[in-house]
């Protein structure tokens, strides 16, 4: 070793045949949690129990010395602290965030990364003020093509080392639906240090890595932002050499909370004999959803539960529930949602080398056991 920082950035890579979850793999794990599933009751997820990936460490942020500038391609330069923020009028909005990596760790062959299984997601009330405020604030000049957010928090990653940054086209940027916010506030409270105190992005719709947390710049450029988290990470590739497809919107995604009580290490599920609630949750960032299927025979057959109606939280999930009668045995749940463009969950995996927007159907192994 030569003391430089690629040897202590690994490239990325798929786990080789019958690889376990390796040592680096579970030090992420302990640093980032996913939403426990019976959380799923909340139409809000509380603060603690909302999913969490920190790309490197929390930065140390006072929210009195916090200050967000907005320059490049702008007319007027801006430099915000946080009372300037709070004197903008502010919006609430209700949208369900979900990271693009949820469900990574089911693939196989698996790539090496958070190990997420299903439970990547949260919903949550942000609150904060509008980005297209902010740049009409600044003035966008006509050859402004996107807008680059940087992030505090700083790190190396396959040996570039980097603050995170992310972009939006301006269209996007600038747009009313979504409507994308700089937050201040989770759920009517400041906003948690693992959450992006004191700002960050909310881009509903999109997947978790476009929320930029503890934003301090928004930068517009006249060219497209190549930066590694846009041009090399989160792409959808199936060979190292693919340059691939960017990961933008949500995917269509139903989750059931698991029914009965849970063996501690399976987590498979108990229930008693009779009639058993079955219920979760369902979104897309592509389009709404319009139906929820339940299978309580491992996918053998499907019937439609019944979806809440729309609650005018349009980027927010929805919940469904669904009957089933449970007989003494062995069985496995699955739920699947379609969106009003058509698209569904698939029966079989999506793969990609980042582990990117598997929405494979959740299954959930049930034993229907009389009671003692």
């Amino acid at each position: 070793m030569d003391g430089s920082i690629g040897d202590i950035s690994a490239p990325g890579r798929i786990a080789e045949p019958d690889e376990g979850i390796t040592i680096e793999e579970l030090a992420l794990a302990a640093r980032n949690h996913g939403l426990p599933l019976e959380a799923l009751r909340y139409d809000l997820t509380p603060a603690g129990l909302h999913y969490v990936l920190v790309h490197y460490d929390i930065p140390a942020a006072d929210a009195d010395a916090w200050k967000l500038t907005v320059g490049g391609r702008v007319r007027t330069p801006l430099t915000l602290d946080m009372r300037t923020l709070l004197s903008f009028p502010a919006v609430t909005q209700r949208v369900t965030m979900e990271c693009a990596g949820n469900g990574r760790a089911r693939l196989s062959p698996r790539p090496v990364s958070q190990p997420w299984l299903v439970e990547a997601v949260g919903t949550a009330e942000w609150t904060g003020v509008p980005l297209r405020t902010l740049l009409a604030e600044a003035g966008v000049e006509a050859d402004a093509v996107e807008a680059v957010f940087t992030g505090a928090d700083h790190g190396v990653e396959r040996g570039i080392e980097q603050d995170y940054q992310r972009s939006l086209p301006l269209p996007m940027a600038t747009g009313r639906d979504p409507e994308v916010l700089v937050a201040y506030e989770m759920n009517g409270r400041p906003l948690p240090p693992q959450h992006g105190h004191p700002l960050r992005l909310i881009v509903p719709g999109w997947y978790g890595m476009a929320h930029v947390k503890w934003l301090r710049d928004i930068a517009l450029t006249d060219v497209p932002f190549t930066g590694f988290q846009q041009a090399v990470a989160y792409r959808y590739r199936q060979s190292p050499e693919d340059p691939g497809e960017p990961v933008t919107r949500i995917a269509p995604r139903a989750l059931m909370i698991p029914p009965g009580f849970p063996d501690f290490m399976s987590r498979t599920r108990v229930v008693r004999p009779g009639r058993v609630r079955l219920e979760g949750r369902a979104w897309s960032g592509r389009a709404p959803v319009t139906t929820v299927e339940v299978s309580t025979d491992d996918g053998r057959s499907w019937s439609d539960a019944e979806l809440a109606p729309p609650d005018g939280h349009g980027w927010a999930w929805r919940h469904w529930q669904a009957s089933w009668t449970a007989t003494p045995g062995s069985h496995v749940l699955s739920v699947r949602a379609t969106d009003a463009e058509g698209h569904s969950q698939p029966l079989s995996q999506p793969w990609n080398r980042g582990g990117f927007a598997n929405n494979l159907v959740q299954r959930i192994s049930v034993l229907c056991a009389p009671g003692a």
